[in-house]
């Protein structure tokens, strides 16, 4: 009986504004009640500043019709929106991180807070210390293919000696990029920006580079 829409992109606030949602002085990760039975976040799986709004199927159709009456706004799919978290370096659960991925190796020690990992107080903070202690064996890094043949998830990745360098996890095409992009994990020895891999497509080894993440800056607003 509930509705989850998600409106992304520069001119998000603009475009609800004009549908009679005022977003006011909203920022990143942040919530309102707009309306009664109305929640809303600034946030959203894309890298861009945008919205996601939870509301009654009623009152969601209006909306979505309003919405549709700007020409700045368009449906989208999901590969459209895999494709600008890709970009973003967002991981996808599943696919670039799992329960059995620690978050040293993933990059994500942004976040838990340095207070929080420092008082242990939290299920895993073990497991968490000795993976830190003993370094990751792999990182997870951005992906820049030679060329404009995209790279996919699963492919193979051997360094210069033709030796096991580690696996893509995911890849496409950016379109805000404007090339190739993928993530993956590599061996940490290999992690640095700048160095050049290859990737096993149908038996052809691809060129890439290591890139830092994101390949497309982020913009949300956060003040």
């Amino acid at each position: 009986d509930r509705v989850f829409l998600s409106i992304q992109g520069p001119e998000a606030w603009a475009a609800l504004s004009r549908a009679g949602i005022e977003t006011g002085s909203l920022l990143f990760m942040h919530g309102v009640e707009p309306r009664k039975n109305w929640f809303m976040s600034r946030s959203g799986y894309t890298g861009e500043d945008g919205f996601e709004i939870g509301l009654p199927e009623a009152d969601a159709r209006g909306l979505v019709a309003k919405l549709l009456g700007d020409e700045r706004v368009l449906w989208i799919g999901l590969a459209a929106r895999d494709s600008l978290r890709l970009e973003a370096g967002l991981c996808l659960h599943g696919q670039d991180i799992t329960p059995e991925t620690d978050p040293a190796s993933a990059a994500l020690m942004w976040a838990i807070p340095k207070d929080i990992r420092a008082s242990g107080a939290f299920i895993g903070a073990d497991a968490l210390r000795a993976a830190v202690e003993r370094g990751p064996a792999q990182k997870r890094v951005g992906l820049k293919p030679e060329g404009r043949q995209p790279v996919r998830g699963g492919a193979a990745l051997f360094d210069a000696d033709g030796n096991p360098a580690g696996q893509v996890t995911s890849g496409g095409f950016g379109p805000s990029a404007g090339h190739p992009v993928a993530m993956g994990y590599v061996s940490t020895p290999l992690a640095k920006p700048g160095t050049r891999v290859f990737a096993d497509v149908r038996g052809t080894k691809i060129p890439v580079d290591i890139s830092s993440l994101p390949f497309t800056p982020h913009r949300y607003r956060k003040g």
